[in-house]
């Protein structure tokens, strides 16, 4: 063997013999990147800054970085959209070090920046919802309108479109911007607000703005996950914007017909460089006028929220919304006409309102406390209070009486103390109202198998104080029989009768006359059970309510066990179908007129559907059918208008329909949501005389479609230039009251457009609302003893809104 070759082989082995000790004194980093809820995240590059050290997370989420020198490093979680995310760790010899990320606290920032990047399509719940389940296996229709889908239509409030995006939702819009009042399979559904049920009058809550909303879940039938109290029709829960532990920024201005002008900002951060201590704050101020003189709405919104990451398995979130509406009496936007008249026989921008009323004031508070505990990968305890304070001080308008139709007799031969064609007595009531809850909720999430069987098993205990105090027992009219107000030849001087001076020297509680109160109690137990490799699911739960109520002074005491069986089948990974057998049971406000006890609304849900992600998950649709029985509804009194407190009470109602979704991206730059539902809701059983069995039920419309198309283009010169166009009819509009007099509710269609342009960290969005200018209203007949007379509100003419949005 020559020198040479020895030399080499020495060299060779001492190389080898210095890179193994070398190998000895190197660390690892693995960890995992994930949601808030443990939900995975694959295909996001982890890097250590200024080195070649990188890895990419699998399907589980997980990374793992081999072979680095010990050292301090910072550590960057980067993914297509996104503010790197980054941390601090120390890699230590032969040691391995494990740092996980949770990328955000919402599946909304998910599905907008780092997986699918598709603007209104989400695929998981908010931990407000408390499944942990993909809404594709979960046995119920659930529609998500996502964060995106809001900023692209312009949508200002809960009463400001949202409805366009879920199938057969409708408005009982005769609280403008005050209330929302969504019905959907034919009644009006509760609204909830993170997982809180918030209602605690049939008038409320405020209706929410959209500066400090992430997104809205609407939930079809009964929900025995959610409700200790509600509506077997559905609910929606709007979902608030919380820290995601990106530090971003976000600044829009609007500005639009009607003397509208508006101004919101996003900000969202951490105090400190390890992303424990993290914040979010939204604020907007609004002035809004409208195409009615005399009439307004400005709101003023401030929303901060706090987090902290006590540990890697402990978290808590402080909460605070406030929101405050100055704005014109409620019902100023109605116009009422005679019944001989029928709808629409006055100009658009009429008006009934007088100037010089003052405005009417809510102020709207709510806080939430959250305490989250992971005791491990598959165990997760979720703790939850919150406090909602809701203070109004204002007026309604109704009138006293309104003159008939033309007549045979000559004008002159009216006899006296009556009314004549187009004469009406304008009334003003006081509307005071105070409102607190105090709700609390403890749920565990859980995962475990038995054997061949997976379960995800959620329980927990809710439990709540409601009351409600108003007064609307006084009232002043503004005008006399000797000098009414005439439509035809309107006088806004001051009225005849003087403005009214309302005491308010007494206690609210005490002009209220007992107010509406709730306590309640409710236990839960669901387990979805998972067979062969979980493509066959079965949900198994029961809720037990225990609930007090006193209504305007009758106190009522009951308890309740609500189950809820569902299945679900994965026929294709992308490809479910469910079948859904559910109860709700909930306490109701109202008067009964002759002083029946008001009893709790049970109600019924069978649902069947089938879900389908398309192309990957890029788009979706659902197909569901539905049957609800509804049992001691209470409904507005036929002999009364809707301003009226007193109730009645139906044997029994039946809701039917059908429901289609579609919403995701179709392809690059193309996006689409779309829906279409058929609803039908009678009467089954009356105990009402003047209700027949077979009759319709107000509250929906029998067809329902809505469309939003968005293109935008993502390559070439003109790459961020988008285009929209969506639509809304209606037919079968059943949306009025019961007296439904001798005219219907005609066809309703509305289009919509806009443009928008995304350069850099600008973006500027300009929409045209009611495109074809059409005259669009809503509305219903009143039979009372001084009004027969048809009543309706009109939209806005052709209007626009314009606004510039700023990234930093």
């Amino acid at each position: 063997m020559s020198i040479n070759i020895i030399k080499k082989v020495c060299f060779l082995m001492v190389l080898l013999t210095s890179l193994n000790a070398m190998s000895q004194e190197l660390g690892k980093v693995n960890g995992k990147i994930s949601l808030s809820g443990n939900e995975p995240v694959p295909g996001v590059s982890i890097v250590l800054k200024g080195t070649r050290y990188s890895a990419v997370t699998n399907d589980n989420g997980q990374y793992e970085i081999k072979n680095v020198k010990p050292g301090s490093y910072t550590i960057s979680v980067r993914a297509v959209g996104i503010h790197a995310v980054e941390n601090t760790i120390v890699v230590t010899a032969k040691q391995t070090t494990t740092k996980n990320f949770t990328l955000s606290e919402s599946q909304e920032d998910l599905d907008e920046v780092v997986i699918t990047k598709n603007k209104y399509k989400q695929d998981k719940p908010s931990l407000s919802l408390r499944l942990q389940t993909p809404v594709l296996e979960i046995p119920q229709n659930i529609q998500i309108v996502s964060g995106q889908t809001l900023k692209d239509q312009q949508i200002i409030s809960m009463s400001d479109g949202v409805i366009r995006n879920v199938s057969g939702a409708v408005r009982l819009e005769h609280w403008g911007d005050m209330y929302t009042n969504i019905t959907m399979r034919g009644s009006q559904i509760q609204a909830f607000r993170n997982g809180f049920n918030v209602v605690t009058s049939f008038w409320g809550p405020l209706t929410e703005d959209m500066s400090f909303v992430d997104h809205i879940e609407f939930v079809k039938g009964p929900a025995g996950f959610m409700l200790s109290s509600g509506d077997p029709s559905g609910l929606y829960n709007v979902v608030t914007k919380k820290p995601t532990g990106i530090t971003k920024g976000e600044a829009t201005v609007m500005a639009g017909s009607f003397d509208f002008y508006r101004a919101s900002i996003d900000l969202d951060g951490k105090f400190d460089k390890e992303g424990k201590f993290l914040y979010r704050f939204n604020g907007a101020f609004q002035k809004k006028g409208s195409h009615r003189p005399f009439e307004h709405n400005d709101r003023y919104v401030i929303a901060p929220v706090l987090s902290y990451q006590i540990d890697d398995k402990t978290k808590v979130t402080l909460e605070y919304n406030y929101q405050m509406a100055n704005m014109t009496e409620v019902g100023s936007y109605y116009i009422f006409g005679a019944d001989a008249g029928g709808y629409a026989t006055l100009p658009r921008n009429f008006t009934m309102t007088q100037p010089g009323l003052p405005d009417t004031k809510m102020n709207d508070h709510s806080g939430y406390f959250t305490f989250e505990h992971k005791f491990d990968d598959n165990w997760k305890l979720t703790a939850q209070t919150s406090y909602f304070k809701y203070l109004q001080k204002g007026y309604s308008s109704w009138p006293t009486g309104v003159g008939p139709g033309p007549v045979d007799l000559d004008y002159d031969e009216i006899p006296d103390g009556t009314l004549g064609y187009g004469e009406i007595i304008r009334n003003v009531g006081i509307w005071d109202a105070e409102s607190d809850m105090f709700l609390g909720q403890i749920f565990v999430n859980g995962k475990f198998n038995t054997g061949p069987v997976s379960h995800k098993v959620l329980g927990g205990i809710d439990a709540g104080n409601k009351e409600y105090y108003a007064d609307f027992y006084q009232s002043h009219d503004l005008d006399t029989f000797d000098n009414p107000f005439n439509i035809f030849a309107p006088n806004y001087g001051m009225p005849a009768n003087g403005l009214p001076v309302f005491n308010r020297d007494t206690p609210l509680k005490e002009r209220s006359f007992g107010g509406m109160i709730s306590k309640y109690t409710a236990a839960y137990i669901q387990d979805e059970l998972g067979f062969f490799e979980n493509k066959l699911r079965l949900t198994l739960a029961a809720r037990y309510t225990w609930i007090n109520q006193a209504n305007w002074g009758d106190v009522q005491e009951d308890t309740h066990i609500t189950p809820r069986v569902g299945i679900s089948y994965s026929i294709t990974p992308s490809t479910s179908v469910y079948g859904l057998y559910d109860q709700a049971f909930t306490p109701q406000s109202g008067i009964i007129q002759n002083g029946d006890p008001i009893k709790p609304l049970t109600g019924n849900n069978i649902e069947f559907g089938i879900k389908k992600d398309w192309f990957d998950g890029s788009w979706s649709t659902t197909v569901a059918a539905y049957r609800i029985l509804k049992e001691n509804e209470l409904t507005s009194d036929p002999a009364n208008g809707p301003n009226d407190v007193f109730k009645v009470v139906l044997g029994e109602k039946r809701a039917q329909g059908i429901e289609v979704d579609l919403r995701g991206k179709i392809f690059d730059g193309l996006n689409l949501i779309a829906n279409y539902a058929f609803t039908e809701s009678i009467v089954t059983d009356s105990n009402v005389p003047s209700i027949i069995q077979g009759s319709t039920v107000p509250g929906f419309s029998k067809h329902v479609a809505n469309a939003w198309l968005n293109y935008t283009l993502v390559n070439g010169k003109l790459k961020g230039f988008g285009a929209s166009i969506g639509g809304t009819y209606l037919a079968g509009r059943q949306t009025d009251t019961w007296a439904a007099g001798l005219e219907r509710l005609p066809e309703y269609f509305k289009l919509d457009g806009g443009l928008s342009y995304e350069i850099g960290k600008m973006k500027f969005t300009a929409n045209v609302f009611n495109i074809l200018d059409k005259y669009l209203y809503s509305g219903s007949y009143y039979a009372s003893t001084n009004i027969n007379a048809y009543y309706w509100q009109t939209e806005q003419p052709r209007n626009f809104r314009f606004g510039v949005t700023y990234k930093f």
